[in-house]
């Protein structure tokens, strides 16, 4: 078949599709955060971050329609509230975009590894590029302003040694061995993923219009905390230091600046990509206290995730995914 002809894929449809629910939901969340903004730096980082959630929802919004796709409602100017005080101040802002830019090119190269039709890996590997270059300038700005977290530092061996015996995955009793780089890399970067997703709980908890996703948002927030506590101080045993924590910052604003759908998806998402981080971290992790930690943290998260989803259809918010027909109910048709 020839490839102009040949139709999306279940992956690239997919890619598509969620890629257009998390850029308007972004295109929503940075207008907001633009308004309010008054470092000049950090407004000038915005305002590329929301052109590129522009240009993505008008790339995805003509390739769905030359395939006949119907365009999913996502989100809208009616989900954001741009006259409500801001929640976080610009220092928070810039944690906010580096996270969500760190998991931004996780995810585009991951839609480009599945992609087969070239515009669509020409898409992507666009993507990939505009927020390599956002993340680039959000971690310049937060190293020129001093307040960037930094992993732990290991000073140089003077010898490349191999594991001599199994006693190296030994965790549960007794002495523990040293963590290694890859164990608290995987502990460090899920910390700061953590913290974010304590910032947001907290700042919607305080603002959401309804009482039940209030109570849910600051479950969350408990949540994470204890997890916070957990890996803080595997980190801590062997004298090594924690990313900073920036909920303390959030304002104590009880307006809502967006609506309680989009603050619900926003969470929801943020645990789903957690699942898969927490997930990487435990693949390469070797000792067991903390395939146990990772395993029940996993298993928490992923209830705590299912209860939001529950929420989300319980309030017709929870927008369902291109499918598959089911052939089936077709024929049963009268």
């Amino acid at each position: 078949m020839n490839e102009k002809n040949e139709p999306l894929n279940a992956a690239e449809l997919a890619n598509m599709w969620t890629q257009y629910m998390n850029d308007t939901m972004a295109y929503c969340f940075l207008a907001h955060l633009l308004k309010h903004c008054k470092d000049a730096e950090v407004k000038k980082i915005l305002e590329y971050a929301r052109s590129i959630s522009k240009f993505h929802i008008e790339s995805i919004t003509r390739i769905l329609s030359d395939e006949k796709y119907p365009i999913p409602r996502g989100f809208s100017k009616e989900d954001v509230y741009m006259d409500a005080p801001p929640l976080f101040p610009d220092n928070l802002i810039l944690i906010y975009l580096q996270v969500m830019s760190f998991h931004g090119l996780s995810g585009y190269a991951l839609a480009a590894g599945t992609s087969i039709r070239s515009d669509q890996r020409e898409h992507f590997a666009k993507c990939l590029k505009e927020t390599t270059d956002l993340h680039d300038r959000v971690v310049g700005v937060l190293q020129e302003k001093g307040i960037i977290s930094r992993p732990p530092h290991i000073p140089p061996s003077q010898t490349v040694d191999f594991i001599k015996d199994e006693s190296y995955g030994t965790g549960w009793f007794g002495k523990k061995r040293p963590l290694n780089s890859l164990e608290i890399s995987g502990l460090f970067y899920n910390m700061e993923k953590t913290v974010l997703k304590v910032m947001l709980d907290v700042g919607f908890g305080q603002v959401a219009h309804s009482k039940e996703v209030r109570e849910y948002f600051m479950k969350g927030a408990k949540l994470c905390e204890k997890q916070l506590e957990i890996m803080s101080s595997i980190l801590s045993k062997d004298f090594l230091s924690a990313p900073k924590y920036w909920q303390s910052e959030v304002t104590n604003s009880i307006v809502a600046p967006f609506s309680d759908k989009l603050m619900l998806y926003h969470v929801i998402s943020l645990v789903s990509v957690a699942v898969a981080y927490y997930s990487a971290a435990l693949s390469v992790g070797q000792r067991r206290d903390l395939t146990l930690a990772y395993t029940r943290m996993i298993a928490d998260i992923g209830l705590f995730a299912e209860d939001g989803v529950q929420l989300m259809i319980k309030n017709g918010w929870l927008e369902e995914p291109p499918s598959v027909q089911d052939r089936e109910a077709l024929s049963k048709r009268d």
